[in-house]
């Protein structure tokens, strides 16, 4: 016998790459917000990817309502974190806390490739992030 759970019922697994959804270059780097709640209806928070080539940046922010999950899969890079730089190498992961000022540098001889997971969800998409320095590209239209 099995038990069917009413979530089960409500849900819809979804697959997504990364060629599906647009490149976010607003903050620097090729930044894909791949699953969320506008791509799939997540209602946790969103997933996507981060591409940095050497030297490249995304600039400084802050995260009012959700923790940051960065996981460097390729490359290295260097996150500024409140001021303090951590080093991130392939392999390896980081958390940034909700509140903490965060900005990322490429410092290796290589493209960076990096997975981000972000939770909670901020109540409205235009409160996820808090930008504390010049944007490299504003005109760049946010996906």
């Amino acid at each position: 016998m099995s038990i069917a759970t009413p979530t089960a019922a409500l849900t819809v697994p979804k697959v997504l790459s990364i060629h599906d959804v647009p490149a976010n270059r607003r903050r620097g780097g090729d930044i894909r917000t791949l699953l969320s709640p506008a791509t799939v209806g997540a209602k946790s928070g969103f997933l996507g990817t981060l591409t940095l080539q050497p030297e490249e940046v995304v600039t400084e922010h802050w995260h009012p309502y959700s923790e940051e999950f960065l996981y460097c899969v390729s490359g290295s890079v260097t996150a500024r974190l409140d001021g303090e730089h951590t080093a991130l190498p392939a392999e390896h992961g980081l958390l940034i806390p909700i509140g903490m000022r965060h900005r990322i540098v490429n410092t290796g001889d290589e493209v960076a490739f990096l997975v981000f997971h972000l939770s909670p969800l901020a109540p409205r998409p235009d409160l996820g992030h808090v930008d504390t320095e010049p944007l490299p590209h504003p005109e760049q239209p946010q996906p």
